[in-house]
């Protein structure tokens, strides 16, 4: 399908880790399920994937971060008809994931967002946790070192 004939979602996501081991994840709300997911979410038509991985951090945990770089990018077509947002075309996720650790703030839930609890949650547990396939995706992009 040529890329006119379908539109594009363009998310950043933060894996956010503390020196204890634990990940910073978000209980996401829009499915049929509720599922813990990565901080993180669309890119805003002026915003750089940075500006918009920082700002959704901060907007669904409460956290001021710093990006400590790109892990990697993760992507997915999602059909007609299959779109939370009932949309009439096919659409490309296109999600860039960094890495980032908290420089301040103080965790707290979103309120009347996409997400209903922020959490740390030990790496050892996450997959024991009903979450969303980018969490494993993010994940398997980390090299051994982080």
């Amino acid at each position: 399908m040529d890329f006119r004939e379908y539109d594009t979602r363009l998310g950043a996501y933060a894996l956010v880790s503390d020196p204890a081991g634990r990940l910073l994840l978000a209980l996401w709300n829009e499915g049929p399920e509720r599922r813990w997911t990565l901080p993180g979410g669309g890119v805003e038509l002026h915003e750089t994937a940075e500006e918009a991985a920082i700002r959704e951090v901060r907007e669904e945990t409460g956290y001021e971060i710093a990006l400590d770089g790109v892990l990697g990018v993760d992507s997915f077509v999602v059909p007609v008809g299959d779109a939370t947002d009932g949309g009439r075309r096919p659409y490309k996720s296109v999600r860039v994931v960094f890495a980032a650790r908290v420089v301040g703030g103080q965790l707290a839930n979103e309120v009347d967002g996409t997400t209903d609890e922020a959490r740390w949650i030990r790496l050892g547990d996450v997959s024991a946790l009903q979450r969303v396939p980018l969490v494993d995706a993010a994940l398997a992009m980390r090299s051994p070192a982080r």
